[in-house]
């Protein structure tokens, strides 16, 4: 499968010229992750885009994660939730990290089978450690329907 996949027409004017964050040599063992490997069959595939200090996510939550009707499962929103923070936490050091905690709050219920964007920074380092938050939009209202905070370790870090 792989991360060549072209961004969904309404994601292309917000995502126009930025980097995608790649996480170095290590990011062959991720491949097959959950939340960000595009070899995984059912995984989320989140991708990554650099936009200065923060990092921007094109999501589309497919309905087969839905919860309530017409929205996500809260579990899957904390999933995306989670890739964006370690997509940041990447941005911001050039390397993998894993979550150590992840605290989300269900703002509206979360759409399914529409354009988001997930949205993720590092707002400062504890020793080992990053703190992190950040949000889910909706593309087009820019109605925040999910925010999260997490402390994220480095891979390879004895964790």
């Amino acid at each position: 499968m792989g991360h060549d996949v072209p961004l969904p027409a309404p994601f292309l004017p917000l995502f126009a010229g930025l980097a995608e964050v790649r996480h170095g040599a290590e990011r062959t063992s991720l491949h097959a992750c959950f939340g960000c490997g595009p070899d995984h069959d059912i995984g989320l595939r989140v991708r990554c885009y650099q936009s200065g200090a923060e990092v921007l996510s094109p999501i589309v939550v497919p309905a087969r994660y839905a919860g309530p009707p017409g929205a996500a499962h809260g579990g899957i929103v904390a999933a995306y939730l989670d890739e964006v923070l370690a997509g940041a936490a990447a941005h911001h050091t050039g390397r993998p990290h894993v979550t150590g905690e992840l605290t989300v709050r269900y703002v509206k219920p979360t759409p399914v089978e529409r354009p988001l964007v997930g949205r993720g920074r590092a707002v400062r380092a504890n020793g080992r450690s990053l703190v992190l938050e950040g949000s889910l939009e909706d593309l087009e209202s820019g109605v925040v329907v999910a925010t999260a905070t997490g402390r994220f370790f480095p891979m390879g870090d004895g964790r």
